[in-house]
């Protein structure tokens, strides 16, 4: 496979720092909903995490 046939070739996922010349406007708004749900999902594990603190500094109070 040459460098043309990559480039042209779309990827099945979204990769921080990709070309996007070879994306359509539908394909980089697919790629947006796709980000947002992950910003949802990483901002809900840190809101875990920090549940998950409250929980075990409130149970190692004397």
């Amino acid at each position: 496979m040459d460098d043309e046939e990559q480039r042209r070739k779309k990827p099945v996922a979204h990769e921080v720092g990709m070309v996007l010349d070879t994306l359509s406007v539908s394909e980089l708004e697919q790629r947006i909903a796709l980000l947002e749900g992950e910003i949802v999902r990483l901002r809900a594990a840190i809101e875990a995490r920090g549940s998950t603190r409250q929980a075990a500094e409130a149970a190692f109070k004397f």
